[in-house]
């Protein structure tokens, strides 16, 4: 779901913005995404810390965990600001997002997400309400290996994202 900072481009980070009242085009994507996940069963329903998340699972499911491990990247002293000032500011962030330190090295960024691929590698089925960094954080992680490409991928808000994480034997 989008936060009014969402909808003006305003990076948000840390910041603990609510969500928007869903509009009726929303409304349907909740529900089509609902008869998706209600499908399967779910060892671990988790949001981060920040009430946007907690809002969003809200709108889908009955009960959920907080995760820390989850919580979004901050943004430091470019929370409250548009991203396209920050990307014009900081090129490294589109090639070299993994060099950066915002209000965390990103490298803290990529150790959470590998923390939390370790702590739920046991779990068969897991349901994630998160944010935009930390979700790309994690497909670039999945895909080659490090986050270094994280901001070459789009994730939309409200996107239910399948991944299937096998380990090798």
């Amino acid at each position: 779901m989008q936060t009014q900072y969402n909808v003006r481009g305003i990076l948000q980070g840390r910041l603990d913005i609510p969500i928007l009242p869903p509009d009726p085009g929303q409304k349907s994507i909740i529900e089509k995404n609902k008869n998706k996940i209600t499908q399967g069963s779910y060892t671990h329903i988790l949001v981060s810390n920040l009430k946007r998340t907690w809002e969003t699972a809200d709108l889908y499911v009955n009960s959920y965990t907080v995760e820390p491990l989850l919580d979004e990247l901050d943004f430091g002293e470019w929370e409250g600001h548009t991203k396209s000032a920050m990307i014009q500011a900081l090129p490294q962030w589109r090639h070299k997002p993994n060099q950066l330190i915002l209000g965390e090295p990103l490298l803290d960024l990529e150790n959470r997400v590998k923390a939390f691929l370790s702590k739920y590698e046991p779990a068969k089925r897991i349901l994630v309400f998160g944010h935009g960094s930390w979700i790309r954080a994690l497909l670039s992680l999945h895909r080659s290996g490090s986050i270094r490409n994280m901001n070459k991928i789009i994730v939309p808000n409200n996107k239910l994202i399948f991944i299937e994480i096998v380990k090798e034997a």
